[in-house]
C-alpha cells in the first residue's frame, strides 16, 4: 500500500488538475477501489502530520499548499498569477517551443485563458506555426526578468533542451 500511496502522490504532485479516482486509477494501471482506499490513507496522512500541503478533494484530488502557507508561495512568485496560470506557464517553460493544441491537451480547455492572461503581461509570446493551424508558444525576456534568470536566456534553453536529449536517450535504452 505505501508504494501505491508514493505513486497516487506523484500523479497528485506533477498533476495541474484535479483528477478522480478513476482517471488516477488509469494513469497508475491499477483497480479503481485501491486508489480510492490509498488517498483517503494519504488524505489521513497529510492532516496528521500537520504540514504545509494538503490533499483537496472538492472537485476530484490535487495536492496543494494549505491556505494559510499561501503568504509563502505569494513572497515566491509574486506575480499576480493563479496558481492554475502558474501551473500553465511552468509548462511552456519547460517544454517551449510548445504548440498551444499540445498545451490544450496537457492543461484542459482553461488553458486558452491562461494563454491570453500570460500573453496580456508579455510573459510569453505566440507565433503562428507551420502549417497555421495553431500557435507556438515560448516564453519572452520578460519573464527571464520577473523570475530572475539570470544571463543569456538561451543557456537555460540549452540546459532544458539538453535535458529533452537525455529523456529520449533514455526512452530509448528502456525500449
Amino acid at each position: 500500500m505505501e508504494q501505491l500511496k508514493a505513486r497516487i502522490e506523484a500523479v497528485l504532485f506533477t498533476t495541474a488538475k484535479a483528477l478522480s479516482t478513476l482517471e488516477i486509477a488509469e494513469i497508475l494501471e491499477v483497480e479503481n477501489e485501491q486508489v480510492e482506499e490509498a488517498i483517503l490513507e494519504l488524505i489521513m496522512d497529510y492532516a496528521a502530520r500537520d504540514g504545509a500541503l494538503e490533499i483537496d478533494d472538492e472537485n476530484g484530488y490535487i495536492l496543494q499548499i494549505k491556505e494559510e502557507h499561501m503568504d509563502i508561495v505569494e513572497k515566491l512568485c509574486p506575480v499576480d498569477l493563479r496558481p492554475a496560470v502558474l501551473r500553465t506557464l511552468s509548462v511552456i517553460a519547460l517544454k517551449q517551443p510548445i504548440r498551444q493544441t499540445d498545451l490544450k491537451e496537457l492543461r484542459g480547455s482553461t488553458a486558452y485563458e491562461h494563454v491570453a492572461e500570460l500573453l496580456e503581461k508579455g510573459l510569453i509570446s505566440r507565433t503562428r506555426d507551420k502549417n497555421g493551424r495553431s500557435f507556438n508558444l515560448k516564453t519572452t525576456q520578460k519573464f527571464a526578468e520577473y523570475f530572475k534568470i539570470k544571463g543569456d536566456t538561451r543557456a537555460l534553453e540549452k540546459l532544458l533542451e539538453q535535458g529533452k536529449l537525455e529523456e529520449q536517450k533514455d526512452e530509448k535504452e528502456a525500449r
